[in-house]
């Protein structure tokens, strides 16, 4: 049976009862002419938001900790946490309401910015690094979560969160290398300034995004049809879940098994149905993420901070102005290839993470060898690794939605997102070992730019 717009929960009924929040709420939809931009602009800001305080430190990593801390350590800390979260957190985050996670996951990534931005450059850098790892800790769950949410929204809310992750990076990298390179902001009030994004999160969550979809999804756990009735298995499949058992409405017999071997009937079952799933998902989808992941951070924490060239040489006026636009460029070509999923698809997911696997290793040697006779080049080299990281990321998400059941999709888009953490944290650790080697190969070889650089 067809419904209205009113109906569905997406707009108030005319003459019913509805709260001004919501009246409000719909005059904001309307602002974006229909229910679907407003699903697109929301999405959009939950990944540009979710991820930018995650580049800005990243991209700040050189000035935290100068040249005498291989950058590694910001990274371990900026992504072990979320590693964590994303690991342990699917198996029960469905039980907080999606407004109370975006309320924490706000004031979490706000409270740690704050905390990286206030330390004096002469204090212990392991203050700095608690606030790394607490923005890290809500940006972990605000990803499993909002990939989660997707599941609700359909395809498109997925493409623009995937293109507002690529904004995040943009935008993060990109301002920050503004401020401290070209408006000669020091780095504590770039900092500062950044520690109200996450108030854009609330609004895109609370005013813009339409609340129809999860509304109608509680309704659906909620209903109980009379006893004896019975649904049909094409009827159950269809439902928007975050578990099976839960969001069916009430089955008859036939179908009642079913529901309880998805959930899993008890706690312990479901974890183990869980993990047969995560597992299924490791070699299709996980493991051609963790490698593109392993190869890019590899070189943007522990081979780019010693690409450097003779000053007078560049277009820059200081050494320490290489790795900002070195993350810059690289953001902005994961911006695009994470926003070309609506336009290009790529199925073959090895072959990418392949090619980045081989820009790993030309950079590497060129840190040794000195060999790439310009930084223009090697400015085109990192971009090229933004477009093939991007891509990836992107288009495992993309091929989950299409091909893993409804049932299993929400859990799958989740479990998944491990990925990409787990292979930031690999490429952490190698990091720290490598980027020291580099920089003592290359002082060795009478190139010491790579001892030049201070805590700012």
């Amino acid at each position: 049976m067809s419904r209205s717009p009113a109906s569905s929960g997406l707009l108030p009924m005319p003459g019913s009862p509805s709260s001004s929040w919501a009246i409000y709420q719909a005059r904001v939809a309307a602002i974006f002419r229909n229910t679907d931009n407003a699903v697109l602009a929301a999405f959009w800001l939950f990944g540009l938001i979710n991820n930018v305080l995650y580049v800005i430190i990243l991209s700040a990593a050189q000035d935290l900790v100068g040249s005498d801390v291989p950058k590694g350590v910001v990274l371990l800390a900026d992504v072990l946490p979320s590693f964590f979260t994303k690991l342990v957190a699917p198996y029960f985050i469905h039980r907080v309401p999606y407004w109370v996670r975006i309320i924490f996951f706000a004031a979490g990534s706000s409270l740690g910015m704050l905390l990286i931005a206030l330390t004096p450059p002469d204090k212990s850098v392991g203050i700095k690094m608690a606030g790394v790892v607490f923005a890290s800790l809500t940006s972990g769950g605000g990803e499993l979560s909002f990939l989660g949410l997707t599941h609700y929204y359909g395809h498109m809310s997925l493409a623009a969160w995937g293109s507002g992750t690529g904004a995040a990076g943009l935008v993060g990298a990109g301002l920050y290398a503004m401020f401290t390179n070209w408006f000669e902001f020091s780095v504590k009030s770039s900092l500062l300034s950044s520690a109200f994004l996450p108030a854009f999160m609330l609004i895109s969550f609370f005013v813009i995004l339409p609340r129809g979809p999860l509304r109608e999804a509680a309704k659906a756990k909620e209903y109980q049809t009379l006893p004896g009735s019975d649904l049909e298995q094409e009827d159950v499949e269809g439902l928007p879940t975050d578990n099976a058992a839960a969001s069916l409405l009430s089955p008859g017999p036939a179908v009642a098994a079913t529901a309880l071997s998805a959930d899993g009937g008890d706690s312990l079952s479901k974890f183990g149905a869980n993990f047969r799933r995560a597992r299924s998902l490791f070699f299709p989808y996980m493991l051609p993420l963790l490698l593109v992941y392993v190869a890019e951070y590899t070189i943007n924490q522990g081979v780019s901070p010693t690409l450097l060239f003779p000053v007078e040489s560049s277009p820059f006026t200081e050494l320490r102005a290489f790795y900002p636009m070195y993350g810059f460029l690289y953001q902005l070509g994961v911006f695009i290839s994470r926003s070309s999923i609506a336009f290009i698809r790529i199925r073959h997911l090895y072959l990418p993470s392949f090619l980045q696997v081989g820009n790993l290793v030309l950079l590497t040697l060129h840190a040794l060898f000195f060999f790439i006779p310009s930084v223009y080049i090697v400015f085109l080299v990192i971009f090229w690794e933004g477009l093939l990281g991007g891509a990836v990321y992107v288009n495992t998400f993309a091929e989950i939605m299409e091909t893993v059941p409804s049932a299993e999709r929400e859990f799958s888009l989740g479990a998944t997102s491990v990925s990409d953490s787990a292979g930031i944290c690999l490429a952490g650790f190698i990091g720290m070992s490598i980027e020291p080697a580099l920089c003592n190969y290359q002082v060795q070889h009478g190139r010491d730019w790579c001892k030049k650089i201070k805590v700012s």
